[in-house]
């Protein structure tokens, strides 16, 4: 497949075929799903609501997620309704003055041996839907699950009140989940939102809308990421659906007196008027674009970070996507890291069926400190895109031209070619079996020197 260069093979069958339970049918479960069912395991997947709908907007498909897809042979599917950008432009709010640009493909693509591109979140769901029935994953809908048993053992109860039982339970029903919230309170972590004082209107202008305007027109064809920023906001867009509609995630300063555990939400309603107000200082080209936006379809997401919980992993049961590190939007990884979380799940029961307990152990700390950093990213990305105008406005800005010319660090680090290498060059698939002598030795509690030492006795 064109842009898709990695030849690495798990190559490994697990000794012991697990019973596995996921929890949703998101990104996260759908992946892990597919991934486990090729390894040999019997799965089900568990989703609560009855129909599995198409939803959210655009979303990146980094190279570091897009690696692992090629790997469980569903790429060249998904790759069909992918927009591929040439370049990300990074701009100015006030006049539409392009400071610098990112070269995107086919560059990152030769550099990381996978793609970089950008789909529709429904796009994605249903391709990895059919994908996951094709390997003969079982889904079953309208299953809502309450809860695992107090031991995490791999038992969980269902709001009907029955117990299903397996070999392992993989919670990947995101941030609101109860299995979440239970290994929460085992640890005496009190998990909350912490608002992060932004909110973000997610816009889809569909290609009718604007067809008699040029310049609008231009960036829907054209396959260029555009990046505006501004005191206290900045504008991502790209064009998404082959072309045929336009994305845009505007970040805001929330409205007072939100409620933030029900902000969490991809499908909240927003207010065209009040986004429409917001930019109103903003440059003509971004005004002109937002009064394309059909009435009642602009969605209001408000943005909560949480701190890392002490532990994704209890015995049996084991956290996955949002349900452990729920990403902000600021280097778009959310995707990515919980497609990350579904390779390394791969290995590490490829490398160790018999002792799941401690295959989760070495899933965690293959994952948790990495997800966290990413996570933890997002604030040092928002500060520097969200900086009023002034001094510190105008360095940003000339580094962001220097890293243009290849000279120095760009301070938007999804445009930052270290944090590049860092995001979409490691390979946590390969990392995983590389290391697991590593990586086993340190969860049993041993040495290798010690291992060493018995090998030559």
């Amino acid at each position: 497949m064109e842009y898709y260069h990695d030849t690495w093979k798990l190559g490994i069958q697990p000794e012991k075929r697990l019973k596995v339970i996921i929890i949703g049918a998101g990104v996260a479960g759908l992946t892990a799903g597919i991934g486990l069912k090729r390894s040999g395991h019997d799965v089900t997947i568990l989703e609560q609501v009855r129909e599995i709908a198409e939803v959210g907007a655009g979303i990146q498909m980094a190279p570091n997620n897009t690696r692992i897809l090629g790997r469980f042979d569903v790429l060249s599917e998904i790759v069909k309704t992918c927009n591929f950008m040439k370049k990300n432009s990074l701009r100015r709010w006030q006049n539409n003055e392009e400071l610098g640009t990112a070269p995107l493909m086919p560059v990152i693509a030769d550099k990381f041996g996978a793609p970089l591109g950008v789909i529709h979140r429904g796009d994605l769901q249903r391709t990895l839907l059919e994908a996951a029935k094709k390997e003969g994953v079982k889904i079953q809908t309208d299953h809502k699950v309450v809860k695992a048993d107090d031991n995490f053992e791999a038992r969980v109860q269902l709001k009907n009140g029955d117990w299903l039982k397996a070999d392992l339970i993989v919670a990947a029903h995101g941030i609101k989940s109860d299995i979440r919230r239970q290994i929460a309170e085992h640890h005496n972590h009190k998990d909350h939102a912490t608002p992060t004082g932004d909110a973000a209107y997610r816009i889809l202008i569909p290609k009718e809308k604007l067809e008699h305007d040029e310049y609008a027109l231009g960036l829907l064809n054209q396959d260029v990421g555009m990046r505006w920023m501004g005191p206290g906001g900045h504008i991502m867009a790209y064009p998404v659906k082959n072309n045929t509609v336009y994305n845009m995630v505007l970040l805001h300063p929330e409205k007072p007196n939100v409620d933030h555990q029900e902000g969490e939400s991809w499908t909240r309603q927003g207010d065209k008027k009040e986004m429409l107000d917001f930019y109103k200082d903003w440059c003509p080209e971004i005004r002109n674009m937002l009064s394309y936006v059909p009435e009642g379809d602009v969605k209001e997401w408000t943005l909560n970070s949480h701190q890392p919980l002490p532990s994704w992993v209890e015995n049996k049961v084991v956290l996955i996507g949002d349900a452990c590190h729920p990403m902000l939007p600021y280097v778009a990884q959310g995707a990515a890291q919980a497609i990350e979380d579904a390779g390394v799940l791969q290995c590490v029961l490829a490398k160790s069926s018999t002792n799941v307990p401690l295959a989760l152990h070495i899933y965690e700390e293959v994952r948790k400190a990495r997800a966290e950093a990413i996570q933890g990213s997002a604030a040092a990305t928002r500060k520097a895109l969200h900086l009023p105008d002034g001094p510190e406005q105008q360095e940003r800005d000339r580094k962001i031209s220097q890293a243009g010319k290849g000279e120095g660090e760009n301070p938007d680090l999804w445009s930052d070619t270290s944090f590049q290498e860092f995001m979409w060059g490691t390979d946590v698939m390969r990392d995983t079996i590389v290391r697991w002598p590593e990586y086993k030795a340190r969860a049993e509690g041993t040495h290798l020197h010690a291992l060493a030492a018995v090998a030559y006795t």
